[in-house]
């Protein structure tokens, strides 16, 4: 070989070796990329920017009544309202300092003092019908008066009488998405932002902060979003509830005879917000195992919004379907106006959303923002109930598999 062909195999050797380190920077540039596509943009985006545009925080005064407070829940659509009352005179849900300031002297203003649900209120007056009912209480005042009375007394009466009334949360708006994703993938289900944070350190949960304002977030929040970016999540999203473990196996129901009181103190007693309502004989406990039972329909607190206030008493004492097929006569027959970004779903509307264990995340994601319910029950093909995939499933394997996702990829990195 002559010194010109040794040249031009020199220069074909070095062509080939740019290549190859063109394409191991690429590769590692692509590995960046996917770190900050998946985990690095969630360490970016902060909650502050999830609630920029949410309107004003709906609450009620300590003095309301509950009357007062099931009427804030409809007309504002929401399953749960925080409660303020002046500062200095309670202390807060778990032992929580949320505070609201004046934002030119910093003077306090009012003080949040617990969450009430939903549940909370018809719990009550569950409970409160079923003693009466016993006591012949009901049979002397008339139901009308019974159910007014017990209207009448002050929300802050019934304060942390569930797990969710004591889960009164704030986050730094700082909070990364990523961070928020931790919480709420525990079981919390909303959380006040401040508007200016008097705390500098991003922590994820707060139990002191004072503010001229809040903000609600809650976890279709988070869903919502990362809906929104289906693309940047396409090789998580992309696979199915049962390849991610999204779905719980363990599924408390109710048999379609159980009345509606019973539902819902058991519900309370259980720390649950729905149940599915199955084919099954009624038994002496309410809460069965519904796993392998013919799905009918999802009872949920929220149900009891498009209850009118004036039939709610007698309304309680019906079967869980014959409730259902009450509300959804009603809700035929009336103009029911569309509901807003972040609202709760209208009980005239809701319908049965299922999905099955193939079903990928995506889609099931999909369906319970377009939607707007917070659990997707699993059925198989006969429509027999599977589990049950809620939006903290949701948000916890998202999460998990994006942290497990850059781990692998920084052991490419450094063994590459």
């Amino acid at each position: 070989m002559d010194m010109e062909e040794r040249k031009e195999e020199q220069k074909k050797k070095e062509a080939a070796q740019g290549r190859e380190a063109e394409v191991v920077e690429e590769a590692l540039q692509g590995n960046k990329k996917m770190r900050r596509g998946a985990c690095g943009w969630l360490r970016e985006r902060k909650v502050r920017d999830l609630v920029r545009d949410k309107r004003r925080l709906v609450e009620v005064p300590y003095t309301a009544t509950l009357a007062h407070t099931v009427n804030a829940l409809v007309a504002n659509r929401v399953s749960a309202v925080p409660v303020a009352a002046p500062p200095g005179q309670w202390i807060g849900a778990g032992g929580s300092m949320i505070l609201e300031s004046d934002r030119a002297t910093g003077a306090v203003r009012k003080h949040y003092i617990g969450m009430v649900t939903m549940l909370d209120l018809l719990a009550h007056i569950a409970e409160e019908g079923d003693q009466n009912h016993g006591a012949g209480d009901e049979s002397s005042a008339g139901p009308g008066r019974d159910l007014e009375r017990r209207m009448s007394v002050p929300v802050s009466s019934i304060i942390g009488h569930s797990l969710e009334g004591l889960s009164l949360w704030t986050l730094n708006p700082a909070t990364s998405i990523l961070d928020c994703m931790e919480t709420f993938s525990k079981g919390v289900h909303r959380a006040l932002i401040p508007l200016e944070s008097q705390t500098n350190q991003a922590i994820a949960v707060e139990l002191a902060e004072a503010s001229p304002g809040y903000r609600m977030l809650t976890q279709m929040d988070v869903i919502s979003f990362l809906r929104e970016q289906n693309q940047e999540l396409k090789g998580v999203l992309s696979h199915s509830v049962l390849e991610l473990g999204a779905i719980s196996e363990v599924i408390f129901s109710v048999s379609k005879h159980t009345k509606v009181m019973d539902t819902i103190r058991s519900m309370r007693a259980a720390g649950l917000s729905a149940v599915p309502v199955v084919e099954a004989p009624t038994d002496d406990q309410i809460l069965q195992d519904g796993k392998g039972k013919r799905l009918i329909e999802t009872f949920s607190a929220t149900d009891l919004r498009g209850c009118p206030v004036v039939l709610l008493q007698s309304w309680l004492s019906l079967r869980v379907t014959e409730f259902k097929g009450r509300l959804s006569m009603r809700g035929s027959n009336a103009s029911i106006a569309p509901p807003m970004a972040g609202d709760d779903p209208s009980p005239e509307t809701t319908r049965l959303i299922t999905c099955y264990p193939e079903t990928s995340l995506s889609d099931v994601i999909e369906s319970a923002v377009s939607n707007h319910v917070h659990r997707l029950w699993v059925v198989d093909g006969e429509g027999l109930l599977q589990g049950v995939v809620s939006i903290t499933d949701m948000v916890r394997v998202v999460r998990d598999a994006v942290l497990r996702a850059e781990q692998e990829l920084e052991g490419v990195v450094q063994h590459g």
